[in-house]
């Protein structure tokens, strides 16, 4: 089973995740994973769905304040968010 997970998450796009992290166990990995599944639906950009992800986002305009950078699946990707001074 582990070859399985291992092959689907070097297919996915951003794939690699867990080629930078040591994995500790089989709950360690569960979250790693879980993370990811939740970076990859909530914040990353896909092309196919003209630059929103899977579960859209509401567009952000300037009034909500600087650009902050929060980290996701434990530093490894990025997504960015406007908040408020």
């Amino acid at each position: 089973m582990a070859e399985r997970v291992r092959g689907t998450t070097d297919r996915l796009p951003s794939a690699g995740v867990l080629d930078h992290i040591v994995v500790l166990g089989e709950m360690h990995l569960l979250r790693i994973l879980a993370g990811y599944f939740a970076y990859y639906n909530r914040a990353r950009c896909h092309l196919s769905l003209a630059g929103d992800a899977p579960d859209p986002r509401p567009v952000q305009g300037t009034e909500l304040g600087r650009v902050v950078e929060l980290p996701e699946v434990g530093g490894l990707h990025h997504r960015y968010e406007r908040a408020a001074a």
